[in-house]
């Protein structure tokens, strides 16, 4: 390299520094600036370092005037180019970062989303993605709170209408056996008994929901046969179904199989029996209720409970599992006895408890409850 060429490296390296330099400090003080503007700063500094370069390179005459020229315009419309460049980059990204502020304040609610996120760089775009996925969710959650909130609202309206009416009786009784108005005290005593069991029920019911949505540790759990399990619940929902004048019958595979499930038996044998009371309840007099369990191709183990209801609105099939929800012509003094509106909510919980799914649809004359449960382990 001779002397020239060390003076050309030399004097477009110090350009190229003190410009840098002052490009920094422009940098440093538009930090809080607009993207945009740093954007076109980081642009222009390179165009500006060059030029200063040719500049002085022209003027130690290291280039001609002619050449000098040629050089002087290319980086003239070089510079204009790199300016537009940059100015279009700065505003796709100001797009795209207003983008992101407007999802981040709209966290959580419900609006239309707006298109126009094509045009920003990939970052940017896989960001406001992120951002619409995790409103989704937001809004989804509050949706399930408010959901939730509605519903104990509800179970409270209803535990009230279910627990005054008892107590006025229970009152009622006690004042006439106190005044000697009532001449069957056996009666009345058996009344009272009747009437605190039925409250004890209902107390029962809210504490095991209360357990279930608590997620207390699990139990110790082992094989269940749901075969068992079914003929158990059978054989001691007969009296009542007998009571209500309908057959309960219960149908199982012609094979062996004890179609076990991991879970535990009491939680298990009360979600069962639930199903069971339920439809015995909601069945007309001479109508069968039908309990019967099958395994399905995929392994997993299926117990249905149909009964003769005569079908659900299918704007309340969704609320069926809901705590406390029992339909709003179930709300009279005749159908106090069907209980608090818990025992679907609580079948659900134990269900869910053990990794399964539980589902009802409308089937001819009545309505079918489903449970899904995976099959023990192999080795179990």
């Amino acid at each position: 390299m001779n002397r020239d060429q060390l003076t050309i490296f030399a004097l477009t390296t110090g350009w190229t520094l003190v410009v840098g330099i002052v490009g920094g400090v422009l940098l440093w003080r538009f930090r809080r600036k607009s993207l945009r503007v740093t954007i076109i700063v980081a642009g222009l500094v390179p165009m500006f370092a060059a030029l200063a370069a040719v500049t002085q390179s022209v003027q130690a005459m290291f280039i001609s005037a002619h050449d000098s020229l040629v050089v002087l315009w290319t980086l003239a419309f070089s510079g204009l180019l790199g300016l537009a460049m940059s100015v279009l980059l700065g505003h796709w990204v100001s797009a795209g970062s207003r983008d992101v502020g407007r999802r981040l304040r709209q966290l959580g609610t419900s609006y239309e989303p707006v298109a126009g996120t094509a045009n920003v760089p990939a970052e940017l775009a896989s960001i406001t993605d992120e951002l619409e996925l995790t409103r989704q969710r937001l809004a989804a959650s509050r949706d399930r709170e408010r959901a939730l909130e509605a519903s104990r609202r509800e179970l409270v309206a209803f535990m009230s209408h279910d627990l005054r009416t008892p107590l006025a009786g229970l009152r009622a009784v006690s004042e006439g056996l106190e005044d000697g108005v009532i001449d069957d005290v056996p009666g009345a005593l058996r009344q009272m008994q009747t009437t605190v069991d039925r409250m004890t029920g209902l107390v029962d019911d809210l504490f095991e929901l209360s357990r279930l949505s608590a997620a207390p540790p699990p139990r110790r759990r082992s094989a269940v046969s749901l075969r068992e399990l079914a003929e158990d619940v059978v054989g001691e929902s007969c009296e009542h179904a007998r009571s209500e004048g309908v057959a309960l019958t219960v149908s199982t595979p012609a094979d062996d199989d004890r179609l076990a499930v991991h879970g535990d038996a009491d939680e298990l044998t009360r979600a069962v029996t639930n199903l069971v009371g339920n439809a015995i309840r909601h069945t007309e007099r001479g109508g069968v209720v039908k309990l019967s369990v099958d395994r399905e191709n995929d392994g997993r183990v299926r117990l249905a409970v149909t009964d003769g209801c005569g079908g659900i609105p299918d704007d309340d099939l969704e609320r069926v599992f809901d705590i406390g929800w029992r339909g709003d012509e179930q709300r009279d003094p005749a159908s106090r006895s069907t209980g608090g509106g818990l025992g679907l909510a609580i079948a659900r919980g134990v269900v869910e408890s053990h990794d399964g799914k539980i589902a009802v649809a409308n089937v001819e004359g009545g309505c079918a409850f489903e449970i899904e449960l995976p099959p023990v382990a192999a080795g179990s």
